[in-house]
C-alpha cells in the first residue's frame, strides 16, 4: 500500500498524523479504514466528519441545505481535539463519531489509548487552502489526496442518496445543490497532497 510506503518514522514524543483528504463519495473513509487495518492496534482513525455542527445549529443559522460545506464544521473543536491526540500525553482520550445513519455526531463514542502511534484522519477540507482550514496543515506529517473522476463521485453521491431511499430525482436535485458543489470546491481549491491517489 502506497500510503504505508510513504508513512514517516513514528516520534518519541508525540503521535504521527495522516490526513486523507479529497471530494466527497472519493473513497477517504474506506482508504483510512484500510490504513488503520494494516497498521493494526496502533493506529486510530479520527474522522473530521464529527465536528459536523449539529442541524439544530445549521437550522438557526440558516445553513442546514449546506450541511457537508466547510463553513457548517467546527474547525477549531476538530483542530483542538487533534492537537491533543497528537501530543499523546493521556492514556486515553475520547473522541466523537459521525453516525451516518442517525446524520449527527455521538460524543465520546471511541476511544484512542496511549499505545496508538498513528492518527489516521480523513475529510472533504483538510487541505483547504483557505483560513481556518489552512491552519491544520501544521499538524499533519503526512497528507494524502485523492484524485477521482468527477464522472465517478458523482454516481457515488447519486447511490449514496439512492441508498438513503431517495428517488432518482430527488436525489439529483439534493447532489446538484450541495455535494456537486462542495465536490468542486475541495478539487479546486485544496493544496496539493504529498501523496497522490488515483480513485
Amino acid at each position: 500500500m502506497a500510503v504505508l510506503a510513504a508513512l514517516p518514522a513514528v516520534e518519541p514524543t508525540r503521535r504521527r498524523v495522516v490526513a486523507i483528504a479529497g471530494p466527497p463519495a472519493a473513497g477517504k473513509s474506506t482508504l483510512a479504514a484500510a490504513v488503520a487495518a494494516a497498521l493494526g492496534e496502533t493506529a486510530a482513525v479520527f474522522g473530521m466528519d464529527a465536528f459536523h455542527y449539529d442541524d439544530a445549529v445549521l437550522v438557526e443559522r440558516g445553513d442546514r441545505d449546506r450541511k457537508g460545506a466547510p463553513h457548517t464544521f467546527d474547525v477549531d473543536g476538530y483542530r483542538a481535539m487533534l492537537e491533543r491526540l497528537r501530543s499523546n500525553v493521556d492514556s486515553d482520550v475520547a473522541i466523537p463519531v459521525f453516525d451516518r445513519s442517525m446524520e449527527l455526531t455521538r460524543g465520546s463514542a471511541s476511544i484512542v489509548g496511549a499505545s496508538v502511534e498513528t492518527i489516521v484522519t480523513e475529510g472533504n477540507w483538510l487541505l483547504l487552502d483557505r483560513d481556518p482550514w489552512r491552519s491544520l496543515r501544521s499538524l499533519f506529517d503526512l497528507t494524502v489526496g485523492l484524485d477521482v473522476a468527477d464522472s465517478i463521485v458523482e454516481a457515488r453521491i447519486l447511490e449514496r442518496w439512492r441508498s438513503h431511499g431517495f428517488d432518482d430525482e430527488t436525489a439529483r436535485m439534493r447532489a446538484e445543490a450541495n455535494d456537486l458543489p462542495n465536490a468542486r470546491t475541495a478539487r479546486v481549491e485544496s493544496a496539493e497532497a504529498m501523496l497522490v491517489l488515483a480513485g
